[in-house]
């Protein structure tokens, strides 16, 4: 890891044995102060390591299960994903890996795409059944649908690990095998650098038993965006290393930055993070810190090549603030852990303050402990230039509630967070802009959502029950009612009057509306790419309220 002495242009070359450069990656900007590192992960030590694990749930006769995040890690982690099913499926693999290779059938992409392009292949009904064999003689897989025969290793998106593994945690360890019932499982995390962070809590609750939402401190974050969210912007430098070698990071002068010796399969990558959004990270800790009287940990680990700079610039960035009477510390991600379980136990807060990665993990990791999900939460991550982004946790639940949707008509997101985040933004437009109305349907719109909560009107678990469609009716409603009978603005009390008792008289049909869609599939046209107008109708089956809406001016 190095701190750029000034602005350069940087290119990435990989040298193989025979002296044969490759350039990797040429014209890549950097400025003054950026810090840029760069690490990689021994493909032999992954095998090494997931054969290992194999066989350590097979002799505890647990569920074994991994545990990444394909969905942002998107170059690294789908090929860590494929060395697992390569592990776990080692037999098949060297049985028919020519014929699979040779078909386009690749593990990176997981069982399932294996599995539903064998029809094309010939001999396809052998490899089909030797799969099946061994996942019988295998350890037993944890399952995303049991009722689908959806393994863990069937889709790399399908376990993402900020939201999986809180769950298993706060599930007592426990994942789903094959007969949809519950087991001890062995999670597998190929990550040094944070699957601490998980061990640590598993080892409190063992400890201390499950938190208490009555009782218990909470733990907000300041996170670092690093203008490319540091390993989240490593896409285009991450690489599969195609021969043994050395990959270098060289400067315009020629000089080597940052050396590696790596061999085939390696997965290598660099990242970056520029000073200016690190210094105001820093200062935005402590201004957290100052308004809450909160301590604030960052959560960084000196033995990190990337976190021992980013220490450094803490450390003299600091120096530029008040913080006379503050708890500021620095602590590695799994000390980080176990200090703020200690603080929440006594019903205490503490401010994380970390980078984007372990932003999205904590998010996730400390509400799902509390209460069961992160969609009850609300992350604001102020801009450089005077914006803020208001976000609500639970991503990495949202493909089993599009299945659910696609298939039920029945939509269990909860948007909670949602209504959060959007008084926020309001609150942050009036603050910035000086809009006197949006502090109004801000202010309002946070007693709708305590009328909200207070009625517990969240979308239910099954078809029969109000599903998303019908919270956002009630969070209408309650907002409507509030703008109506506030004084501080007279024009919007006049404009959702009307709404308000529109929505109120005819509640009962609305709701009956709502739900009588249910328990039928749903068209909306695509998954990643879904059609508009379909999009539409599925969402707006109360002719009753499209009404009312539709006449809000």
């Amino acid at each position: 890891s190095v701190v750029m002495p000034s602005a350069d242009t940087l290119t990435i070359r990989h040298t193989a044995a025979d002296g044969t450069e490759t350039v990797l990656k040429s014209g890549l900007a950097v400025l003054d102060g950026e810090i840029v590192d760069a690490t990689f992960l021994s493909a032999s030590a992954l095998d090494a390591f997931l054969a290992e694990t194999l066989k350590q749930a097979k002799a505890d006769n647990v569920l074994y299960s991994v545990h990444l995040k394909a969905t942002m890690m998107k170059v690294s982690d789908p090929i860590i994903f494929g060395h697992v099913v390569k592990a776990f499926f080692a037999d098949v693999f060297d049985k028919h890996g020519a014929a699979l290779e040779a078909a386009g059938l690749t593990p990176n992409d997981g069982l399932g795409s294996i599995l539903a392009g064998l029809s094309d292949v010939v001999g396809g009904e052998q490899i089909a059944a030797d799969f099946s064999a061994a996942i019988a003689a295998g350890p037993r897989l944890s399952y995303t649908n049991s009722d689908k025969g959806i393994t863990n290793l069937h889709v790399p998106s399908d376990v993402i690990v900020d939201a999986s593994m809180p769950a298993l945690v706060r599930n007592g360890g426990k994942l789903w095998g094959v007969d949809g019932g519950e087991d001890d499982t062995l999670a597998v995390i190929p990550d040094s650098s944070y699957a601490g962070v998980y061990q640590a809590t598993i080892e409190d609750v063992i400890a201390n038993g499950p938190l208490d939402p009555a009782t218990i401190g909470t733990v907000p974050n300041v996170g670092l965006m690093a203008q490319a969210a540091e390993e989240y912007g490593s896409h285009d430098k991450t690489f599969e290393i195609a021969s043994d070698g050395r990959v270098d990071i060289v400067n315009a002068a020629g000089d080597v930055l940052i050396s590696h010796n790596v061999h085939k399969g390696d997965i290598w990558r660099a990242t970056q993070a520029k000073d200016v959004p690190i210094r105001d990270w820093v200062k935005l800790a402590v201004t957290r810190a100052r308004a809450s009287n909160t301590p604030a940990v960052f959560w960084l680990d000196e033995k990190r090549a990337h976190d021992a700079q980013i220490i450094a610039k803490v450390k003299t960035y600091l120096k530029d603030h008040d913080t006379s009477g503050l708890t500021i510390e620095i602590m590695a991600p799994a000390e980080a852990t176990k200090y703020s379980l200690a603080r929440i136990r006594q019903g205490l807060d503490t401010i994380s303050v970390t980078g984007n990665v372990l932003r999205d993990y904590n998010t996730d990791l400390f509400p799902i402990l509390e209460v069961g999900t992160s969609a009850k939460m609300l992350s604001i991550v102020p801009l450089l230039n005077g914006g803020g982004l208001f976000e609500t946790g639970a991503g990495g639940s949202a493909p089993k509630h599009v299945q659910q949707l696609v298939e039920e008509n029945f939509l269990r997101w909860d948007s909670l967070g949602e209504f959060f985040a959007l008084a926020a933004s309001l609150e942050h437009l009036s603050d910035t802009t000086g809009n006197k109305k949006a502090l109004v349907l801000s202010t309002t719109l946070d007693r709708a959502t305590g009328t909200f909560l207070e009625e517990d009107r969240s979308p239910g678990r099954k078809v029969g029950t109000i599903d998303n469609r019908g919270s956002h009716f009630y969070l209408g409603l309650y907002w409507a009612q509030e703008l109506a009978i506030q004084t501080d603005d007279a024009e919007l009390a006049a404009i959702f009057a009307p709404i308000a008792e529109a929505l109120a008289s005819q509640e009962e049909t609305i709701v009956a509306e709502l739900i009588a869609v249910q328990g039928k599939p749903a068209d909306i046209g695509g998954y990643y790419k879904p059609d508009a107008d379909k999009i539409v109708k599925v969402m707006r089956p109360s002719a009753t309220l499209n009404k009312v809406i539709d006449s809000i001016n």
